[in-house]
């Protein structure tokens, strides 16, 4: 609350950072963590545990877990067609990032604050933001037609990077609201902004970690590391893992597997939580992969190879939820099917719902860019305005 910065870069984050994350989370060993494997086996790890909270059975929440990443990677397949069919511009796939997406979602409490960037459809599931907004962004029609303020789920950042400054500055605002590290869990409130291992390599990323660390602002760093920004390899950003970053700037940092959603969703948690009790940042690796391409605009068979990619396939997010209920006999096979059949209703309503989206008028691109209409702009309205009634009776 004060503004001023952790004893040790670990303070607060359990009982000391080379305890917690242990020798190989500080030098690159084994360091995941994970509590279910590709396999779909349950591990224990000695610092995170999954912990859906009071009043939630554990099965109910693992099985809510995996009907929004079916649910998410339905929107992120329809989508794709949609634009391969020529109904959006472009689209921004998420193939292979459910877990570290829908994880990090659930995590958060309803006060807490998400900045995106253009990829981050499963966050914003879980945040209740209908998809079809997100299809109006793509398709061309509005600029991100939703009040962030209805769900704290800002708009996408399209510059790369630049949302992590925007969300160390919110944050900075909720430590001067007073909503930081007051104990009352309905009222403290965290940050968390979403970025991948491209945009790590960006100034504004490191600039916010340094304003974070030095105002000990309650945000959570959140990196989706899926091995590729565009076509550049991680290999050639990085000489160490990204989440051993975070120490040169004062704060823990811990990587987590990203294709695991109980692990995603529990360091999500603690992080979450030790930025509202505000003992400041902490940078999150969810180390996952990109199965699909960046966007509908690249083709990933030009720098990657495709045994890598069956590598990752064996991994998947969903199959392990799934292959975790049916061992163990926590669902029927008839809640899967209901799932399925979920899925396809979304897709039929994202399909219809895609094409009905109504085309802005012309003059619109001039409204709502500032609160109030500026002289310069009306006159760039009217003579924009007299330019298309020069067309009118036109053959």
């Amino acid at each position: 609350m004060d503004g001023t910065a952790p004893a040790s870069p670990g303070a607060g984050f359990g009982p000391d950072l080379a305890e917690v994350f242990g020798p190989s989370q500080q030098h690159g060993g084994p360091e995941l963590v994970q509590l279910l494997t590709p396999e779909g086996e349950r591990v224990e790890h000695a610092e995170f545990r999954f912990d859906p909270g009071p009043g939630v059975a554990e099965d109910e929440a693992i099985r809510g877990l995996y009907r929004d990443m079916v649910l998410v990677r339905r929107i992120d397949t329809e989508s794709t067609a949609l634009q391969r069919h020529g109904e959006l511009g472009i689209w921004a796939q998420l193939l292979g990032q459910e877990a570290a997406q829908v994880g990090a979602g659930r995590a958060l409490r309803p006060q807490d604050f998400v900045f995106p960037t253009y990829r981050e459809h499963g966050v914003a599931w879980c945040r209740g933001l209908d998809p079809l907004k997100l299809l109006g962004l793509f398709r061309g029609v509005d600029h991100g037609d939703w009040d962030p303020k209805d769900v704290n789920f800002g708009l996408y950042t399209i510059v790369i990077g630049a949302q992590t400054l925007h969300a160390t500055g919110y944050a900075m605002g909720m430590q001067r609201d007073g909503v930081v590290g007051t104990g009352d869990p309905d009222r403290d409130a965290a940050v968390i902004a979403h970025f991948g291992d491209g945009a790590s390599s960006q100034g504004d990323v490191n600039e916010s970690f340094i304003f974070a660390a030095s105002y000990n602002a309650p945000v959570v760093f959140f990196c989706q590391n899926n091995q590729w920004a565009i076509s550049e390899p991680i290999e050639r950003q990085t000489r160490i893992p990204l989440y051993q970053r975070a120490l040169g700037f004062g704060f823990p940092g811990v990587r987590v597997d990203g294709n695991d959603v109980l692990a995603t969703y529990a360091v999500t948690q603690a992080a979450l939580q030790r930025a509202r009790e505000g003992q400041g940042p902490t940078f999150v690796e969810a180390y996952t992969y990109r199965m699909g391409a960046h966007t509908t605009t690249d083709d990933p068979t030009r720098y990657r190879l495709s045994d890598d990619v069956e590598s990752w396939k064996l991994r998947d997010p969903i199959a392990r939820v799934e292959a975790y209920l049916k061992r163990n006999g926590l669902a029927e096979q008839s809640f899967f099917d209901a799932v399925a059949t979920e899925a396809d209703e979304l897709g039929v309503r994202l399909r219809e719902g895609c094409k009905a989206l109504p085309d802005p008028q012309p003059l619109d691109v001039f409204d709502r860019v500032y609160a109030e209409m500026t002289p310069e702009l009306e006159a760039q309205k009217a003579e924009y305005a007299a330019y298309l009634s020069s067309f009118e009776g036109a053959h």
